[in-house]
């Protein structure tokens, strides 16, 4: 199960981005929600250049698989 609802709906890179940013609000602490931010933040920059279509839906299968895991990490903790 996706951490946020809509999470089927992104297609591109920046609808990737604006929902790992809203994915960092569930995060239980300040200084994590920061960490991963500037995660996002820099990851997006890399793969910025980024042309093959293929590659990018590669990249966003992986991203939203790495953030459900993530917040169910961080929910298992608490």
């Amino acid at each position: 199960m996706p951490p946020l609802p809509g999470a089927e709906l992104v297609q591109t890179p920046v609808q990737l981005y604006r929902y790992l940013l809203r994915c960092c609000r569930q995060l239980p602490t300040p200084a994590m929600q920061k960490h991963y931010r500037h995660a996002i933040r820099q990851s997006f920059n890399s793969h910025s250049d980024e042309d093959n279509p293929e590659r990018i839906q590669m990249i966003i299968q992986r991203a939203l698989g790495d953030a459900e895991w993530i917040l169910d990490k961080y929910k298992k903790i608490k």
